[in-house]
């Protein structure tokens, strides 16, 4: 048969015709509304279900329906409650929608339109909103996510995980059209993204507020991520926000609420003196998907490449006298010792093997077995534990991991990377923000070791103590804290505080907020003074925001409480009160207008969305249900027969011979197909579609580094000359006649570094502060003559002091 307009792999029409997306930055928060356009083409009624990703924080506070001149507007209610209303409307021919939070990842979402007739359309609007996370760069960045990977599921755990229907990029069978218009009390100094933008546009002469849009034709192989930078982006503020008219005096969204958000600055002559001691554990992803490519360029490095390359810079970086350990994990995991053992040049030296051995080889990822490892091993006194972990995000049992790394808070800093596209943003930033760290995310052409090396320098910096916040309101006032305390504070790092003022007061009262902390066993503080006249157009953002904020909270207490069941409670009346979905709610919205019964069975439709795991030509190794992959392409390449006579839904068990191909035959249930233990999946797709990785070569940089020794210093070998680009003889004929050859070796990498590698400062600045350390603790007299004759021979001219000698 022969099917016009646009079709799932399965040969099915896509009822979503297209997205559109608006995005309003006020400051440092967005509010986003999602349009999703839906027609059915087909000659019977259908249910659409879409599963798709929202920024794992993100307080969802809106979703109607518009069908014709109907608009429905959906209600907040129970997720039990929900589900069974929405299945008795289907059942009665009435017309529903569903949109809830998936149970196993707050970043998850599914939506459900019931019941669309033939040749009828709809609209659903949704809408949330979010706080921006800044950036190592002083960008906010905004995500939004436009690829879906399949979640990996542990084995032995509960739920049957997400169901994806994924497709490769190019198959996506709807459009996006996405702008974004962005104010701030501050001058906006640029706006940057990872796809392409039409030019910014200024709307006022003082550059306080600008539109933005993506470019047509977006290709959705990548999250649409924007980065939002303003001028003097480290000023303190405070919002106030009226309550809401009709919601009851001393209700969360009756009061109004405050929004603080504080950038501590830390007295020069405290961070000059980063700490040299701590235990630093690096816990490194080696599933099979971390062998796809990081990004979509023609240089195709794979995560697994930009990960070994990062530890090699993390692993000359730290200060000699800490501990460290790398862990790695799939399926299973591994460590290189048994223990955190002392750095210096031997244990280094046996890391680095280690680590250029490292491949992606390890099968699925599961996290929270070595996480239970590193922390079962006790803390070494004096030696604060940092905790670096990098994957790529596809798990699916994120709530648990978050709820490790919570427990533990106490006794360590965990600093979290997302690699490459769909990395999973619920378990980064949970992990980090329970942790006490830092989140970064690593996407497109990102470069992972500037972003890594920012969260050194921040595991680096002293850590802050005794953190206590005191409030000071005008008498009758008072005042409810609804964020978690601030048990870890950053230089130059955003704490926001959300907070229920009650009682009255006159508008020209203001309030003030003092954050006292310890630092290096100094005490300090941070104020601010705010006024109490609410903001006059903020809506409902900041309530919004402060309830999702005190339902992740309480979130969490439910699944660690005896008492869950009114934990839960307490949950499920916030959510409804606020408008603002949860792990326990959803949103239902039924036409009841609708007069005429929808006759006859429903169609189901999958809406595919972009995934890129299993669709290049890297074989990505992972275990996930086949019908997260994409049934309809027509072959896949399965395993060895150890796992033979497998029950497919219809009794037919297949059968698997080693490493053959079975036709993806219609009449197959792929709904119900058993999970596979790593195996490689090669999608039938054009070669041209997805160019072989390519090895690239060592960066020069990076040549350089690896041969520094753990104490800093270099020696004065022919790897040295050929990294500096010249040859042995030229370097030794240079040298100054009373140099050691280590303090001109020294001073020669120096020189090319800050002659040739500006650029990436962020990445070698502590190792080269670490060389001049060294060269300091030496005494040598001939540093000025090593600087001149190294400038000549490179063909610099890098001042003495420019060095940091």
């Amino acid at each position: 048969m022969d099917c016009c307009g646009l079709l799932t792999l399965q040969k099915e029409p896509v009822p979503l015709k297209s997205i559109e997306v608006e995005l309003e930055v006020r400051d440092h928060v967005a509010t986003v509304v999602s349009t999703l356009n839906y027609e059915n083409k087909e000659d019977k009624p259908l249910e659409a279900v879409f599963v798709f990703p929202l920024p794992g924080d993100a307080a969802v506070c809106h979703f109607s329906a518009q069908i014709g001149q109907t608009q429905i507007v959906a209600e907040v209610k129970e997720k039990q409650k929900a589900r069974e209303e929405y299945d008795d409307a289907l059942s009665s021919g009435q017309q529903a929608f569903l949109l809830e939070e998936s149970d196993e990842s707050p970043d998850i979402f599914s939506l459900r339109v019931g019941s669309l007739p033939p040749a009828e359309s709809a609209s659903i609007r949704l809408e949330y909103v979010t706080e921006l996370a800044v950036q190592a760069d002083d960008g906010l960045r905004f995500c939004l996510p436009g690829v879906l990977n399949p979640r990996y599921q542990p084995q032995g755990s509960e739920g049957a995980g997400v169901q994806v229907t994924s497709v490769p990029a190019s198959l996506v069978p709807y459009s996006l059209s996405f702008s974004a218009r962005v104010s701030s009390p501050r001058p906006i100094s640029k706006v940057e993204s990872n796809c392409s933008l039409d030019p910014l546009q200024y709307l006022n002469t003082d550059q306080t507020q600008a539109t933005v849009k993506l470019a047509a034709g977006h290709k959705f192989d990548r999250d649409v991520e924007l980065l939002i930078y303003y001028k003097d982006a480290h000023q303190p503020t405070a919002v106030v926000e009226a309550g809401q008219a009709s919601a009851e005096p001393g209700s969360l969204m009756g009061d109004p609420v405050v929004m603080v958000s504080l950038y501590p600055e830390f007295p020069q002559s405290v961070m000059s003196s980063t700490a040299s001691c701590g235990e630093f554990v690096f816990l490194v992803d080696r599933s099979g998907s971390m062998d796809c490519a990081t990004n979509n360029t023609e240089q195709q490095e794979t995560r697994i490449s930009s990960a070994k390359d990062t530890l090699l810079l993390l692993l000359k970086s730290l200060p000699m006298g800490c501990y460290f350990n790398i862990y790695s994990f799939g399926s299973s995991y591994e460590h290189i010792f048994p223990k955190s053992v002392e750095y210096g040049e031997k244990t280094m030296e046996e890391a680095l093997k280690k680590v250029e051995q490292m491949k992606a080889d390890l099968g699925g990822t599961e996290i929270l077995e070595p996480l239970k490892h590193i922390y079962s091993q006790p803390c070494i006194p004096t030696q604060p534990r940092q905790l670096f972990v990098f994957t790529d995000g596809e798990v699916g049992n994120t709530k648990e991991v978050i709820d490790l790394v919570k427990k533990n808070s106490g006794s360590h800093r965990c600093f979290s990377f997302g690699i490459g596209e769909g990395a999973s943003s619920a378990l980064i930033n949970g992990m980090a923000k329970e942790g006490g760290g830092h989140a970064q995310f690593i996407t497109g052409t990102d470069r992972m070791q500037p972003k890594v090396m920012q969260s050194l320098r921040f595991a680096l910096q002293p850590a802050v103590e005794d953190v206590s916040v005191t409030w000071d309101l005008p008498k009758g006032s008072t005042v409810t804290v609804l964020s978690p305390p601030i048990t870890t504070i950053f230089q130059g790092k955003r704490s926001l505080i959300y907070a229920q003022l009650t009682g009255q007061s006159s508008e020209a009262a203001e309030g003030c907020v003092t954050v006292k902390y310890s630092l290096a066993g100094h005490p300090s503080e941070n104020q601010l003074h705010f006024s109490l006249r609410p903001a006059e157009d903020t809506g409902l953002i900041v309530h919004r925001l402060a309830a999702r904020t005190l339902i992740c909270l309480l979130e969490m207490e439910a699944e660690n409480n005896e008492e869950k069941e009114e934990v839960k409670k307490k949950v499920v009346q916030l959510s409804v009160q606020s408008g603002v979905s949860s792990s326990f709610t959803a949103f239902i919205a039924v036409n009841k207008d609708n007069n005429k019964e929808i006759q006859g069975p429903l169609l189901h439709r999958d809406i595919p969305m972009a995934g890129l795991m299993g669709f290049a030509a890297t074989p990505c190794c992972l275990r996930a249900n086949i019908s997260s992959f994409s049934p309809g392409l027509d072959y896949y390449c399965a395993m060895d027969d150890s796992e033979a006579d497998y029950e497919v839904d219809y009794g037919n068990p297949l059968e698997f011979e080693d490493t053959s191909c079975y036709r993806a035959d219609s009449d197959v249930d792929f709904g119900n197909l058993p999970e596979f233990e790593d195996e490689c999946y090669y999608e039938a797709l054009p070669d041209e579609e997805f160019p072989p990785a390519k090895k690239p070569p060592r960066d020069p940089l990076l040549q350089l580094v690896s041969l520094q020794k753990a104490s800093g210093c270099w020696l004065l070998d022919p790897a040295l000359a050929a990294a500096l680009g010249k040859t042995n003889e030229e370097v030794e004929k240079s040298k100054p006649e009373k140099a050691s050859s280590e303090v001109w070796a020294t001073i020669l990498a120096l020189i090319w570094l800050h002659g040739f590698k500006m650029d990436a400062k962020d990445e070698w600045e502590l190792l080269a502060a670490k060389a001049v350390s060294w060269l300091s603790a030496q005494k040598a007299p001939s540093v000025t003559e090593c600087v001149e004759a190294g400038n000549i021979l490179l063909g610099c001219s890098v001042q003495k002091t420019a060095l940091g000698l």
